[in-house]
């Protein structure tokens, strides 16, 4: 048997390999049941805008769905609360840093929070070397000196979010 038919043979055997063992992970996942879920929380109640404020009345059972809608009504809130806080906004501009270079290589890049905070990276490119900055952003605003194409990228995050800091369900 020549050698590419002996290689060919090794890499078939070594996906069928592979195969077997996922499907061996499948068939063990479904043995087990369902995947367990993390600890419930109690039931409490959460005001919201749509629901009337709750009257006093006898404990809920746990796993009715009016208690059911309540845990999930506060695991919502929550999660939103701690997606404010997360640096989910991104705006990049892309320039020439050097008169003597093309293609827009530099960049800067805003990272932000809902609430302006964050980091703007930039990275200048020049034809020997590329150098790379990070400064620190509260508020949109930075103590550190910013070039204005980081300003801009500030900005530009600003801009969209002046109307999410005014109307909080716009998002």
């Amino acid at each position: 048997m020549s050698s590419t038919l002996a290689d060919a043979f090794g890499i078939a055997a070594l996906f069928v390999a592979v195969l077997a063992l996922v499907f061996a992970i499948q068939a063990l996942r479904a043995q087990s049941g369902a995947p367990k879920t993390a600890q419930k929380l109690p039931a409490t109640p959460v005001q919201t805008l749509e629901q009337p404020e709750p009257q006093p009345q006898e404990p809920q059972k746990p796993g009715t769905v009016k208690s059911e809608l309540r845990r999930l009504s506060k695991e919502l809130e929550d999660a939103r609360n701690e997606m404010r806080e997360t640096l989910q906004h991104l705006a990049v501009v892309r320039y020439d840093a050097y008169g003597d270079m093309g293609g827009r290589l530099s960049w800067s890049m805003a990272l932000l929070d809902d609430n302006g905070d964050g980091v703007v990276l930039t990275s200048i490119n020049s034809r020997n070397d590329a150098r790379s900055y990070a400064k620190e952003v509260a508020g949109f605003q930075s103590e550190s000196k910013l070039s204005p194409e980081e300003e801009e990228a500030i900005e530009t995050l600003r801009k969209e979010a002046s109307p999410a800091l005014e109307d909080p369900d716009h998002r």
